[in-house]
């Protein structure tokens, strides 16, 4: 599943996280590639201790949990403390798949990598080409989404960043470990309550749509693992 959730940040969080994103220590962001990535990995990113990323991060974490949409979507058992990464003056990140586990470098805590995600924290017109292509059974999607919006798609999908020609392209980037593990089933969970809620806000809590918020609690029962 291929889900857009817009708003994540609002315009004035986004301006807050840009500024002091700027004070941090950008680096090489082959810190944290694969040896098979790294190869094709050209942009700048923020240590996962740096002093402005851990804050922004704890921003965005906490945006995330009030977002109805991305709970729906995702069922997150775990969220890896989200990274940042700066692509310019032609920068770009090749064809590649993430990592399948990801150890938390504070903790020691390893996370399976069920879903990837990218909060876009520029604006489209800031900045010339970055589009982050995502391949699946489907074919090819082109994203490029207005500041504070977030993409969400599974980890296995192959996926590459185009090259910044002008401006630059500024992002969080994180992976989580989902309470439902494969896609299918997580895809007809969120699928049956996006149409709860839509039925609920037509017909109010009809005797029909408690029938149907049971199966929904019922399958998640089945497939959670928490």
């Amino acid at each position: 599943m291929l889900l857009h959730v817009p708003n994540v940040l609002d315009t004035d969080t986004v301006t807050h996280c840009r500024q002091r994103l700027t004070q941090g220590d950008w680096r090489d962001g082959r810190i944290t590639a694969g040896s098979q990535s790294a190869q094709v990995k050209r942009n700048q990113q923020l240590p996962d201790n740096d002093a402005a990323a851990l804050e922004v991060g704890k921003i965005i974490l906490t945006a995330l949990e009030n977002n109805a949409l991305f709970f729906s979507a995702a069922l997150p058992k775990r969220i890896f403390p989200p990274l940042f990464n700066r692509y310019q003056g032609g920068m770009d990140f090749g064809n590649h798949v993430d990592n399948a586990v990801r150890t938390i470098a504070s903790t020691g805590e390893r996370i399976r990598t069920d879903l990837s995600c990218t909060l876009f924290l520029a604006e489209p017109n800031e900045y010339e080409g970055g589009e982050l292509v995502i391949e699946d059974t489907y074919g090819l999607h082109s994203v490029k989404l207005p500041a504070g919006d977030l993409i969400l798609y599974p980890s296995t999908s192959l996926h590459r960043v185009e090259p910044v020609t002008q401006g630059a392209r500024l992002a969080s980037f994180f992976w989580l470990q989902s309470m439902v593990r494969s896609d299918q089933q997580r895809s007809m969970l969120f699928d049956l309550d996006m149409a709860i809620i839509n039925l609920r806000n037509q017909l109010g809590d009809a005797d029909a749509l408690i029938s149907l918020t049971s199966h929904y609690h019922n399958l998640l029962r089945m497939w959670a693992d928490i």
